[in-house]
């Protein structure tokens, strides 16, 4: 290959990195812009999230998801995260045990 075709070839990859790099950079995050202070009851919460602020979102929460698919913006040092958190662990423990999935939307 001629020299020039080396170089062209070179910034073509590079070009292509750099068009892919970009694009991943703009994939838009699901962020909670606020929080509520509320307890929820945990037998309605089959999942959670921690979102962490610095990683693309502008504050820390936890991000709770409800049976119904409803997502829940919450301190994630209110006090009583910690047992609705054991609480869902348990159950998806049970589950994975037992070859099963909890269901969203009951």
């Amino acid at each position: 290959m001629a020299p020039w075709g080396d170089a062209k070839l070179f910034f073509c990859i590079l070009f292509i990195t750099c068009c892919c790099t970009v694009t991943l950079a703009q994939i838009p995050l699901d962020c909670c812009l606020s929080v509520k202070n509320k307890k929820v009851d945990k037998q309605i919460i089959v999942d959670y999230r921690q979102q962490l602020r610095g990683m693309g979102c502008s504050i820390d929460a936890t991000v709770m998801t409800t049976r119904r698919g409803k997502k829940l913006c919450v301190f994630p040092n209110a006090p009583w995260v910690p047992e609705v958190l054991k609480h869902v662990d348990h159950l998806k423990k049970i589950c994975k045990e037992n070859n099963k999935t909890i269901i969203h939307g009951l």
